[in-house]
């Protein structure tokens, strides 16, 4: 997505905790992406928020609840140096970021309240279904684009679920 955006992109960097095997397996499926797409994959780990204080290149974000609490102070330090910035959170294009691609977290925690629900109407919570949520969501924001005097190709509005103006 961020290569259709950015067509001449040649590196992007992630952080991530490396003690965080969620983290790590997503860092291995973006680093497998950016090999076949033939763009520099920077890794930084990082253990703290203050670890986040780094000259970024580009921001790709791999998952990681630590780097997440931080999502604000990465928008904004990417803004300062006109940086484009993707998440796999679309809720975090209202805050700033160019582009979110993944689950709705308002959808999980509508999925997760059904389950909440049928525990506290008395199911055991071994008794219910796993569900996942098979549906991503993708969000763009054409105010940052404008600032990064970015133009967003139209095939990728038109796939967009959410466009901030």
């Amino acid at each position: 997505m961020l290569k259709e955006i950015l067509p001449n992109i040649r590196k992007v960097v992630t952080f991530y905790d490396p003690s965080n095997e969620t983290a790590m397996s997503n860092a291995k499926l973006a680093r497998e992406a950016a090999r076949q797409l033939k763009v520099e994959f920077i890794e930084r780990h990082v253990a703290s928020a203050e670890a986040l204080q780094l000259d970024l290149k580009r921001y790709f974000y791999t998952g990681d609840a630590m780097v997440s609490s931080q999502a604000q102070f990465i928008i904004a330090a990417a803004r300062a140096k006109k940086l484009a910035t993707m998440f796999q959170d679309p809720g975090l294009v209202a805050r700033g970021a160019l582009v979110g691609y993944g689950v709705s977290y308002y959808e999980v925690g509508r999925l997760s309240a059904k389950y909440v629900q049928r525990v506290l109407a008395g199911s055991s919570p071994k008794s219910l279904p796993v569900e996942w949520l098979n549906r991503l969501e993708l969000a763009v924001n054409l105010k940052a684009a404008r600032e990064l005097g970015l133009t967003i190709p139209q095939a990728v509005l038109l796939r967009a679920d959410k466009v901030i103006e």
